[in-house]
Parts: C-alpha cells; sequence; structure tokens
C-alpha cells in the first residue's frame, strides 16, 4: 500500500500556490547585440515608464484637488434678468438720423462678393515659378542640342569636303588647291571663335 505524498505548508494556506514575482515587461528582442538597435530598445522603454509614473503621478494629484461633488447639493442658477442694461437702452433710444442710409446691394452681384480666399496661394506660386524654370531650362536645352547639331553638321562637312579633296586626280596626284581652301575655311573658324 502507497502513502499519499504529505502536503508543503504553502498549499496548506488557502489552497493558493506562492505569488511569484513579476519580472517587469518587456520591449524588443532579448537578442539583440550592444549597438543602435539596443540601444533604441532601451530609450523606448524608459520613455514608457516615465510615461506611466507622469500619469500615476497626474492621476493622483487630480483626485487630490478635485473636491467630489456628489456630496454638495447643486445650486440652481437664477434665470437671466429680461431688462436691458441702462447703457445698452439708452443706446436704443438714441434716433439714427446720423448714419448714413444702408447701400442696396443685389444679392447676385459679382463685384461686390468677396473673394474667395485661396488656401494654396503660396504652392500656386511656387509651381509657376517652377514652371518658368523648367520652361528657361527647356529653351537652353533645345538651344545647346541645335548648336549641337549644327557642329556636327560642320565637322561633318569638313571632313567630306577634305576626303573629296584628298582623292587623287586624273593622275593620282591630290587636289591642293580643293584642299587649300578647306584648310582655310577651317582656319578662319578657329581664328575667328
Amino acid at each position: 500500500m502507497t502513502m499519499a505524498p504529505k502536503r508543503s505548508c504553502d498549499e496548506d494556506q488557502g489552497g493558493r500556490a506562492p505569488k511569484k514575482h513579476r519580472s517587469g515587461f518587456k520591449v524588443g528582442p532579448d537578442h539583440l547585440p550592444d549597438g543602435v538597435h539596443r540601444r533604441k530598445v532601451i530609450k523606448i522603454k524608459r520613455d514608457l515608464i516615465h510615461k506611466a509614473k507622469v500619469m500615476k503621478s497626474y492621476k493622483k494629484v487630480k483626485s487630490q484637488d478635485v473636491p467630489s461633488t456628489t456630496t454638495e447639493p447643486r445650486s440652481i442658477p437664477e434665470p437671466a434678468s429680461q431688462e436691458l442694461h441702462p447703457d445698452r437702452q439708452a443706446a436704443l433710444d438714441q434716433p439714427r438720423e446720423d448714419t448714413p442710409p444702408r447701400e442696396t446691394r443685389r444679392p447676385n452681384s459679382h463685384q461686390n462678393q468677396r473673394r474667395k480666399p485661396s488656401y494654396f496661394e503660396k504652392e500656386q506660386a511656387y509651381a509657376a515659378e517652377k514652371r518658368v524654370e523648367a520652361k528657361a531650362r527647356r529653351t537652353e536645352f533645345e538651344r545647346r542640342q541645335q548648336e549641337k547639331a549644327e557642329k556636327v553638321e560642320s565637322r561633318e562637312k569638313f571632313r567630306k569636303a577634305m576626303a573629296k579633296a584628298r582623292t587623287g586626280g586624273k593622275n593620282g596626284q591630290r587636289k591642293l588647291g580643293r584642299e587649300s581652301k578647306v584648310l582655310l575655311e577651317r582656319v578662319k573658324q578657329v581664328v575667328g571663335s
């Protein structure tokens, strides 16, 4: 026959298990190496703890400062009197002959309507400025492209003229007259620019 196991002292007290110690809350993974991410996690945890302490102290102060209104009977406010203040009554009693009559306006008059506020005036002005700058850049780009095309065309023309001048004549000699004209034109371009 087997005996039942003995009960411990902790179980004798109301049948509850001993209270476990809570180690606090965790933010982020435990296995982070020392570095930027770990410091960031530590900072977040520190901020959370600070906010919780501030809220706790705020609630404590608020509960001390606010008297309980349930025990005091509410006073019913007196209704406001219908009488006007004497100064206001005197102003209303004075004749209004000194003020000019109001101008009658047509409700659909576009001239008298207020201009609606433009909520994006700065952005619209900025966008217009950017459009002008983009247009200027585009025209400058097109001008440069035109210049490049002209230079390429003139170089190609010069190359063809030199190739034609270097080809041999009837007896295989170079055409120096034609070659000299092309070279002279080239020198004028270089010196002129």
